[in-house]
């Protein structure tokens, strides 16, 4: 799309993606503006600590008992198909987890 600006005769141009950007369809299902996947994304966590509890077994094998992580920082949302940055649905995607 370009547009003129008002007070001078300056041209720019602005990518339909950028106004647009990741939408939701009427449904509440996220749509990436990249390449319109709307099935599979993926979540990144920085600075995680995974503590797994384990328990040996009489043949020296060790089978998991519990699991706990702790994410320290930021954790964000992308499109699996395009690996665009869908970060800013991110609080939506949790809401949606069941």
């Amino acid at each position: 799309m370009t547009i003129l600006s008002k007070n001078s005769h300056i041209k720019f141009t602005i990518d339909q993606a950028t106004l647009q950007g990741p939408v939701t369809r009427p449904s509440g299902r996220i749509i990436c503006p990249e390449c319109g996947n709307d099935l599979l994304f993926f979540e990144v966590a920085e600075e995680v600590t995974l503590t797994t509890s384990y328990v040996q077994n009489p043949d020296g094998s060790f089978t998991p008992q519990s699991d706990d992580s702790r994410i320290l920082g930021e954790v964000k949302l992308f499109c699996a198909e395009c690996r665009h940055d869908l970060s800013r649905f991110h609080n939506r995607f949790v809401e949606m987890l069941f």
